[in-house]
């Protein structure tokens, strides 16, 4: 029976499905199984590849067929794989039996028992899951996330020569320009990603305490490290993680998950700024003409795509700080608390998604205020007296810096005719009065 969204317990599945759908690829347990045989597969004609003295016989051509049990791996394959689950109560298991099963329709009872041969079901899970993930990122996250930063970065050069005044502590501050605002966002999210290209994606192939002991056993002559190393790195596409226990370590997915979070958190940040501008009545925004911004407040226009992509980066960080900080720590050669917790990996990316297509759409709606970005420099005049006790400590004239504080630590209103009468006081050459008469909040804005 299909999932009914509005009965859905998670909004992943439910009010968000539309923007998390594509995620099910890569992390639904229908997925999760498809991974699963693909591993089995692959091992299983690697193993023919050795070859094996058992498995030199095995037609090759047959390889193409054996593909095809991951390749065209279908909801009535999940179903089949969880009915045998509820016999084998292992759901890596239920695939291998899967597998065999298929083997006998295919005419190859012969070589099924080389199927999950001296495995154990991390050297599955710990293939798959990594894979997985390594594929959602390629194709789902990634794509994505350059789309935010390739806005932000057009948003950036178009804004560049907009001043603004800059606030610190919320007060008045030496003004900047709105593009260099947003660019110190993209420049934050350029080295987090940059980052996470550093990190491999690992996966552990050892046996049931990583030391390949069933395989040695049974083939002694066979260096099984090798082997592990290039079925992991070339069939797969992983990094070999070795020596481990039962199960990878985690560090390099924890690292992931971190990077990710920090992606978020810069994220947080950009979306928080952008609504205080809007606050500010720097940006309006586009408007729907059938869209309802309060029940009760006709006029409200809120921005609530930046407060829904805040939300759910915050969610989306939680679960990656838990992840990262619990799947590296597993008891002696191993527990089981990183496979329950490793179901829910795609949940932070879900949201993740659920907030960047958030925050694509607020910017989309950004129609920049220049009359108030303008009015606000110019109610702000006090903001150049930085300039004007830098360029008087140039000049050597004495206590600079306390002349403009008297000036402007005043709850008088400090407009441009101010400045200007204060300029005509100072005991400096007339070149540098004209020198400081040209300062205004609008050029005050540095390189």
């Amino acid at each position: 029976m299909s999932l009914n969204p509005l009965n859905a317990v998670s909004p992943i599945d439910g009010r968000y499905r539309n923007k998390t759908a594509h995620l099910s690829s890569f992390f639904s347990e229908e997925a999760l199984m498809k991974f699963r045989v693909q591993v089995e597969v692959e091992y299983f004609i690697a193993l023919c590849e050795l070859p094996l003295p058992q498995l030199t016989d095995f037609d090759t051509t047959r390889f193409a067929a054996l593909r095809e049990l991951y390749q065209d791996f279908a909801p009535k394959d999940a179903e089949n794989i969880k009915q045998i689950e509820k016999t084998t109560n292992h759901d890596v298991k239920a695939v291998e039996y899967h597998i065999k099963s298929a083997f006998d329709a295919l005419g190859l009872e012969k070589y099924k028992e080389f199927i999950h041969f001296g495995l154990t079901s991390q050297d599955i899970n710990n293939t798959a899951i990594p894979l997985s993930i390594k594929l959602a990122m390629n194709e789902v996250y990634v794509p994505l996330y350059l789309e935010v930063y390739e806005k932000l970065r057009a948003l950036a050069n178009s804004w560049a020569d907009v001043p603004m005044l800059a606030r610190t502590h919320g007060q008045p501050a030496s003004p900047t320009r709105l593009g260099k605002e947003i660019a110190v966002f993209v420049e934050r999210l350029r080295q987090q990603f940059d980052l996470l290209n550093d990190i491999p994606s690992a996966a552990k192939f050892g046996g049931a305490t990583g030391n390949f002991n069933a395989h040695s056993i049974a083939y002694p002559q066979i260096d099984w490290i090798t082997f592990g190393k290039q079925f992991v790195q070339e069939k797969l596409g992983l990094q070999h993680s070795f020596p481990t226990t039962q199960i990878e370590h985690y560090d390099h997915m924890a690292a992931l998950f971190d990077g990710l979070k920090r992606i978020n958190t810069i994220l947080i940040d950009l979306n928080r700024d952008i609504w205080s501008y809007i606050a500010m009545d720097y940006f309006k925004q586009k408007i729907a003409a059938n869209e309802v911004g309060s029940s009760a407040m006709p006029h409200k226009v809120n921005p609530i795509d930046f407060e829904n992509s805040e939300g759910n980066l915050g969610i989306a960080n939680a679960l990656f700080e838990h992840l990262a900080a619990k799947l590296p720590i597993s008891r002696l050669q191993r527990d089981l608390t990183d496979s329950t917790v490793l179901r829910n990996v795609g949940v932070p990316f879900a949201h993740s998604i659920i907030a960047f297509q958030s925050t694509l759409k607020g910017l989309d709606k950004l129609v920049l205020n220049a009359e108030k970005l303008e009015r606000d420099l110019e109610d702000n005049w006090a903001v150049v007296a930085e300039a004007i006790q830098t360029i008087l400590r140039r000049e050597g004239y004495p206590n600079p810096y306390e002349a403009l504080k008297s000036l402007t630590r005043t709850n008088s209103k400090i407009t441009a005719a101010v400045i200007s009468q204060f300029i005509d006081t100072l005991a400096v050459s007339a070149a540098v009065k004209e020198e400081l008469k040209k300062i205004t909040p609008a050029n005050y804005t540095g390189v």
